[in-house]
């Protein structure tokens, strides 16, 4: 019974060395692969690689490391890597099966990086979200919304999914829909628009930009302005030229319209 029980105590202490092995080489190994992610992205700066595959390269570079630091543990602690490889392969089938989303999302983000249809710093509207893309991940897409919000989108949403890149193109165009009373003369508000966008130099002459009648309501003229600009001047020659037009207008005394509605009294006396 003695014999048995040293045997036990034995085999329990050479256990706990090895834990304690394990424990302190999992300490030492977690700093290691720290630094050699670090050195391996700044090599992979330096390259022309998409950024957003750098991000992806990273994740994958430490995920490879940690399962090498695992399988060195289970070596010290005595699990053969053989009985390990078993064990992770069952293991894999009934995760594999409950992280069925998580692994569509992971495909997804393959998928977007092959495409490409955005890149770190556009700014896209996808899934009801808009906002620039701050960082892609295995799993999501980061997105920064306009009111300072951090959104994350799923991969595999997001590359089934319709997406608008507003930043993939140089050249964007502007419309704008002014409104003016039936009593203005239109070719006098026709040349006091096409003024205004002559004299931004922000608007280009190619494409050349178009002015045109667009529809008759009920309480006014609608009035299409379309003219082309940089990407990067997109909004402020949009916001810009509603401030001037407004100014231009009320300096040339054109009326905007409000809705009206015209009433006819009758006089029954006079009917009767």
């Amino acid at each position: 019974m003695n014999a048995l029980l040293d045997n036990w105590s034995a085999k329990a202490l050479d256990l706990g060395i090895k834990i304690i092995l394990a424990f302190l080489f999992f300490i030492i190994g977690k700093y290691l692969i720290k630094v050699i992610t670090k050195y391996f992205m700044k090599l992979i700066n330096r390259t022309r690689i998409d950024p957003n595959f750098k991000s992806v390269l990273k994740n994958v570079i430490r995920a490879i490391l940690y399962v090498g630091l695992l399988v060195v543990m289970t070596n010290i602690i005595g699990i053969k890597s053989v009985t390990f490889a078993a064990l992770i392969a069952s293991l894999g089938v009934g995760v594999g099966m409950g992280l069925s989303g998580q692994l569509q999302n992971l495909a997804g983000g393959f998928i977007i990086l092959i495409t490409k249809p955005f890149t770190i710093g556009d700014f896209i509207v996808a899934q009801n979200v808009e906002g620039t893309v701050q960082a892609l991940s295995l799993f999501h897409t980061v997105i920064k919304s306009v009111d300072n919000k951090t959104i994350y989108i799923p991969n595999g949403a997001l590359s089934s999914g319709v997406i608008s890149n507003l930043s993939q193109e140089d050249l964007r165009r502007n419309e704008w829909i002014i409104s003016v009373n039936y009593d203005e003369d239109y070719e006098k508000v026709k040349q006091i628009l096409s003024g205004i966008i002559a004299k931004d130099e922000r608007i280009l002459t190619t494409p050349e930009p178009f002015i045109a009648l667009k529809q008759l309501n009920d309480s006014s003229v609608d009035i299409v302005v379309r003219a082309w600009s940089k990407t990067p001047d997109l909004w402020n020659v949009y916001f810009d030229v509603n401030k001037t037009v407004y100014a231009e207008f009320n300096r040339q005394g054109i009326e905007f319209p409000f809705p009206q509605l015209t009433v006819h009294a009758v006089d029954k006396n006079k009917e009767a």
